[in-house]
């Protein structure tokens, strides 16, 4: 379960692991409304990721422990 930093770099919601040194675009989020955010993720590299939706979008950076989707 990596900890994945999500931040918006220009208006692009952008995605870091760490471990892996790899930052990339994240292209799809499961819900992204003001009352739900999270979800599935899925980074332009092709990696999937999954975290429990947060009742509101947090304010970025965050760095949320996710699990392979």
């Amino acid at each position: 379960m990596p900890n994945i930093m999500l931040r918006k770099q220009d208006g692009i919601l952008t995605g870091y692991i760490a471990k892996k040194d790899l930052e990339a675009q994240v292209t799809s989020l499961e819900f992204e409304e003001e009352k739900r955010w999270g979800g599935k993720m899925t980074l332009s590299s092709g990696h999937c990721y999954y975290f429990e939706p947060l009742p509101a979008p947090p304010s970025l950076p965050i760095t949320i422990r996710m699990r392979r989707g």
